[in-house]
């Protein structure tokens, strides 16, 4: 009987760091897939900014020249 029981415990013990090890690597992949989007993210974000920098440095330009064809 008591090699029984603890045989129980040892197969617990077992199943318990198993299970304890699968769901860190699950929590791994899932930081590692978040901070993959946020890095996508933050590129994504600075290629909006620089093409709407470059627009409205386009626009002033062309307002500048309108506005020195109208002084002439």
């Amino acid at each position: 009987m008591k090699k029984a029981i603890l045989t129980l415990a040892f197969v617990s013990t077992l199943a318990f760091v198993s299970c304890k090890e699968t769901t860190q690597d699950k929590v791994e992949d899932a930081t590692e897939a978040v901070g993959n989007d946020i890095e996508t993210a933050a590129e994504n974000t600075v290629d909006a900014i620089d093409s709407t920098a470059t627009e409205v440095g386009n626009d002033i330009e062309a307002g500048v020249e309108k506005m020195d064809d109208k002084m002439d």
